[in-house]
């Protein structure tokens, strides 16, 4: 069972880290910087910030339903939270249309979301990259997708077996309580 996702929360976690960057970007460093987020957001407190799925790409870890929103062009006449904040610029890069709100993100996300842009916003979407294939959760999937769990992230950085026991469960109830709602 995975959290819901929360496109609005997606698109405040984007758009701050945009304007962080002037308002455009590569898409693919800002799927890294997302990805990046939510892996440190919940090694530090077991839960991540976009609620997205992670992927391994050939291009590393990828936060899968962003990618999809901003690959694919949105429905006639849908207009979701993301749409209305953020447009694919060009062939590669996406641009902040509209200022965004941050009034899902907790305080603590934003600065855990300054704090990435700080240390990994200069780097350029190869370098990005590059980054991303060192860590340990991600594996070369060979020109397809495969998902990084939750479990494989904090394996990866030695938590004990019964703490990511624990984390899977609470994410889990967490779930559970989002279906109910």
């Amino acid at each position: 069972m995975r959290l819901r996702f929360n496109e609005a929360k997606a698109a405040q976690a984007a758009g701050l880290l945009l304007e962080l960057r002037g308002g455009t970007m590569s898409y693919m460093k800002l799927i890294k910087l997302l990805y990046l987020s939510d892996r440190e957001a919940l090694l530090r407190w077991d839960r991540p910030i976009t609620t997205d799925r992670w992927v391994s790409m050939d291009n590393g870890p990828v936060v899968s339903r962003i990618y999809g929103l901003i690959r694919e062009e949105p429905e006639p006449g849908v207009s979701g939270e993301w749409a209305r904040h953020i447009q694919a610029s060009d062939r590669y890069d996406v641009s902040l249309i509209e200022s965004v709100d941050d009034d899902e993100l907790s305080s603590a996300e934003v600065k855990l979301l300054r704090q990435i842009f700080a240390l990994h916003g200069h780097k350029n979407r190869w370098e990005l990259v590059n980054y991303c294939h060192e860590l340990p959760e991600w594996r070369r999937p060979n020109g397809s997708s495969t998902p990084i769990e939750v479990e494989d992230i904090l394996r990866g950085e030695g938590r004990p077996a019964d703490e990511i026991t624990e984390v899977v469960a609470e994410l889990e109830n967490i779930a559970l309580v989002q279906q109910m709602v």
